[in-house]
């Protein structure tokens, strides 16, 4: 048998709700990085692809805000609160579509917000995984602080 898990000296200071409460803005704040992500992605396929400007219009139509009660934006916020990293406004870059042939400043741009969001997104797992590491090492040493999450019975 290995090691018990070790406490992280920086997350000693929070009370277990509040580690529970960051893990789990952490992993809200990363389900937004990776939507982010996957639309610049999806806005550099179709700039290499050279698709139809009907088609690109359909598709942006499909993923911005203009598309009411979305269910997708029912589950991710697609303004955070802070946290993201300084990138220019995403809804505008993914909505800049051009009836004319993909721009070389655009992809570059597209380009350079997937690469700060992938770092991002790195330092967000980093993060991640030492919240998960201290909340295993709490309930190492004292499994009964995994039933705090279980609901009372009366």
């Amino acid at each position: 048998m290995g090691a018990p898990p070790q406490r992280s000296t920086e997350l000693s200071h929070m009370t277990l709700d509040r580690l529970r409460a960051y893990r789990r803005t952490l992993l809200e704040e990363e389900l937004r990085a990776s939507y982010w992500r996957r639309i610049l992605q999806a806005r550099r396929d179709l700039l290499r692809a050279g698709n139809v400007p009907g088609d690109r219009a359909a598709l942006r139509d499909v993923l911005t805000e203009a598309r009411s009660g979305a269910p997708r934006q029912a589950i991710l916020t697609l303004h955070p609160h802070g946290g993201m990293p300084i990138l220019p406004n995403l809804p505008d870059l993914w909505a800049s579509v051009d009836e004319g042939p993909a721009s070389p400043e655009l992809a570059a741009k597209l380009a350079s917000a997937e690469s700060v969001l992938s770092s991002y997104r790195e330092a967000l797992h980093r993060r991640l995984d030492r919240a998960t590491a201290d909340l295993v090492a709490r309930y190492h040493e004292d499994p009964r602080l995994c039933l705090v999450a279980l609901p009372l019975q009366r």
